[in-house]
């Protein structure tokens, strides 16, 4: 807790004008989003690992200026990236070896591949920083070979290996390019949750313990930031999920949340299997172009849902990954056309709602899907409908 937290609440019982909620909106207004965020939401892309892993030529981030600079150019404000926190714990400056997630997919590397994570997130803080791009911490918790780390069994373990992260960046003076720190993306699926026992759930004593914990240790030690855990399961039980340790709601949103177009074109989440995209090759944007209007009816609705959630527990949201169809990438017979339409429908809805304090225009906004990066004024034309939105309270 920081001092002026400290005392605020040493002076609770004597105050009877001031109540909880206005201590806490106090505190909220000096942390980093209301701190970044002023005067519209922000414009925000995901670039997970692959800001580290895809740095071969030609894999799009070996140029980090360049890159930035095209970012920038789109009308972006901000990155969502891994930070590697668990291999900071175990040798910041140790050369790591990766395995990768998937070979399906154009996110990081599809191959074995090596990395450093310090200095070089402290150097690509220092690139967004000459662009005026701001970055959002999170962690995918990449599988190293040996394995050495994510041994956690609880939330202040992991907790703990994010403070040494954040001090990894302090040392450097970078905190205030710093937007906003995510414990965990999509908390607590497995593949990026290996320690987490099979039937562990998030709504439950249990799942809202390790947040508090895990969110608590970071507090601590940089009350300046906000902080969440990503969240992209468990949708159907949102009325009695604890949030309460969370700043505010990463919702990643998709149609496929929301229907059953998956199941339709045959698309189970292959990761080392190209017959899922073969399935979404033969049927995907058939089935779309078959009757687009539902499939945006019912992605509106996914996110007025994702309003309402936020209005209830009364905080504002952000969504870097989103809106068409989870997995895409430039392939033979894909075409970005119907996928760029689907993710407008997303951000005209949810620029509607005011709710939204950052949002992304997809999760494929990287250099990697050439298909959908080289159309600047497509991106242009959408981060400008979500600098025009409504700003939530922060």
């Amino acid at each position: 807790m920081d001092r002026r937290s400290l005392l605020a609440s040493a002076a609770m019982p004597f105050l009877n004008t001031s109540t909880s909620a206005q201590v806490q909106a106090a505190s909220a207004a000096t942390r980093s989003l209301a701190r970044h965020i002023r005067t519209r939401p922000l414009a925000i892309t995901m670039w997970d690992f692959s800001w580290l892993e895809r740095r071969w030529p030609g894999a799009g981030y070996e140029d980090w200026d360049l890159a930035l600079d095209e970012l920038k150019a789109r009308g972006y404000d901000a990155v969502r990236i891994d930070a590697y926190p668990h291999l900071i714990a175990n040798g910041a400056e140790k050369t790591w070896e990766l395995k990768p997630p998937w070979n399906q997919q154009d996110w990081g590397a599809p191959a074995l591949c090596r990395v450093q994570v310090q200095p070089a997130l402290n150097e690509f803080l220092r690139a967004c920083g000459r662009h005026g791009i701001l970055a959002s911490l999170s962690s995918w918790y990449r599988e190293e070979s040996p394995q050495v780390s994510r041994n956690y069994r609880s939330g202040e373990q992991q907790g703990a290996d994010w403070k040494v992260a954040l001090d990894s960046i302090a040392s450097a003076r970078l905190l205030d390019q710093v937007l906003y720190v995510d414990l965990c993306n999509e908390f607590p699926l497995s593949v990026w949750c290996p320690w987490l026992p099979k039937d562990f759930r998030r709504n439950s004593p249990q799942g809202a313990q390790w947040m508090r914990e895990a969110i608590a240790v970071c507090r601590a030690a940089y009350p300046q930031f906000d902080y969440c855990f990503s969240f992209t399961s468990e949708y159907g039980e949102w009325k009695s999920e604890d949030v309460s340790m969370h700043d505010f709601l990463e919702l990643h949103l998709w149609m496929t949340h929301f229907t059953d177009f998956y199941q339709q074109v045959g698309y189970r989440y292959e990761r080392f299997d190209s017959k899922g995209y073969e399935n979404l090759v033969a049927k995907g944007e058939a089935l779309y172009r078959s009757k687009p209007e539902y499939w945006n009816a019912k992605l509106a609705e996914g996110v007025k849902w994702a309003a309402d959630w936020s209005l209830a527990v009364n905080k504002p949201l952000i969504t870097t990954e989103c809106w068409s169809v989870v997995d895409y990438k430039d392939w033979p017979l894909l075409h970005w056309d119907w996928i760029k339409d689907l993710c407008e429908s997303g951000v005209r809805a949810a620029a509607s709602t005011g709710r939204w304090a950052a949002m992304g225009t997809s999760n494929f906004c990287g250099p990697q899907f050439v298909g959908m990066w080289r159309d600047a004024a497509w991106h242009r034309r959408m981060t400008g409908l979500i600098h025009g939105a409504k700003l939530p309270a922060l």
